[in-house]
């Protein structure tokens, strides 16, 4: 098994540009976001993702973070793939750490876990991991 860990993220920043506009009123956009963890993810993060948005406002989406500060007390950076889909009110996603990004004491990081957003700053972060 691993360890379970829940963390909050807060948006520090948020900045998305569309990439295409599609036919039928939906579009593809690419983001870079800044945010912090606290709770057992302590650390700085940023992240780049690309977000395929229906017509309605809906959005399917994919992206990478890096996170640079402590889990559980252990310092490092690691980079977490994430892959979700916006309802329009809130965001969801699963997780994983990508192989081979740990630094530091989160060298051999491995890990799988999820993402609850409602619209707004906020987000819920849980993670198994293994060291």
């Amino acid at each position: 098994m691993g360890t379970h860990v829940t963390a909050q993220y807060t948006v520090k920043s948020w900045d998305e540009k569309p990439v295409i506009e599609l036919d039928d009123g939906g579009k593809l956009t690419r983001t870079s976001v800044t945010g912090g963890y606290t709770g057992a993810i302590e650390g700085e993060a940023a992240s780049e993702s690309v977000m395929c948005y229906a017509a309605d406002g809906t959005a399917v989406f994919v992206g990478f973070e890096r996170i640079v500060g402590r889990i559980d007390g252990r310092e490092g950076s690691f980079i977490l793939r994430s892959e979700g889909t916006y309802d329009g009110t809130e965001a969801r996603a699963t997780l994983s750490v990508v192989p081979g990004s740990g630094t530091g004491e989160l060298t051999g990081l491995r890990g799988e876990g999820s993402f609850v957003a409602p619209h707004g700053p906020q987000a819920t972060v849980e993670l198994d991991y293994r060291l």
